[in-house]
């Protein structure tokens, strides 16, 4: 639990967007930590997590001024997974000349992913069971499209699947949601 007195991540970029170093120092060091655990959890190639997280961070010191907030029903946390999400996809787009994305860090009986406990702390209820419930590569698609607010074809890139397949797995994870909260 923060002090009353520690500004919070919206604060720290509204500081960080008037050039305020120490601010953007603060929002790193608490931000990074799950920032890193979450980009891991979608790519297990070390160099291009780091190369995300330097062009995340560099994109958030030079765009603060940009971040609208919570008056447009967003947070600082949310924008800043969105730059994150985004980046990875561009640098899974440069790679993908040479190869396809690297494969995800996910394996059968891992520990749950920060952004999975989130969503069971977050979405609760009938929504969270059905969601806990839907095959894994069902989730996968509707994490990336309707959590982290990537289009069909980043979804693609992000996971390395045809945006056929991304298409059709959003529907079917539509579908089942449907019948289980009817």
């Amino acid at each position: 639990m923060k002090a009353p007195d520690e500004p919070d991540e919206e604060r720290l970029v509204r500081l960080v967007a008037r050039g305020d170093r120490a601010a953007f120092e603060e929002l790193y060091q608490r931000t990074s930590p799950w920032m890193a655990v979450r980009l891991r959890r979608r790519c297990a190639d070390d160099e291009i997590v780091a190369e995300v997280m330097q062009e995340t961070y560099l994109a958030v010191w030079r765009a603060a001024g940009a971040f609208a907030g919570s008056s447009v029903g967003g947070t600082a946390v949310g924008w800043l997974w969105t730059i994150a999400a985004r980046r990875l996809v561009d640098a899974f787009r440069r790679r993908a000349h040479h190869a396809g994305p690297p494969p995800t860090a996910a394996l059968p009986g891992a520990v749950p992913a920060a952004e999975d406990e989130v969503l069971a702390a977050t979405v609760g209820g009938d929504v969270g069971d059905a969601l806990r419930r839907l095959a894994p590569e069902l989730r996968q698609v509707l994490q990336a499209m309707v959590l982290d607010g990537l289009s069909v074809r980043e979804t693609a890139v992000l996971l390395g699947l045809p945006e056929g397949t991304v298409k059709t797995r959003a529907r079917r994870a539509r579908n089942v949601m449907r019948k289980e909260l009817a």
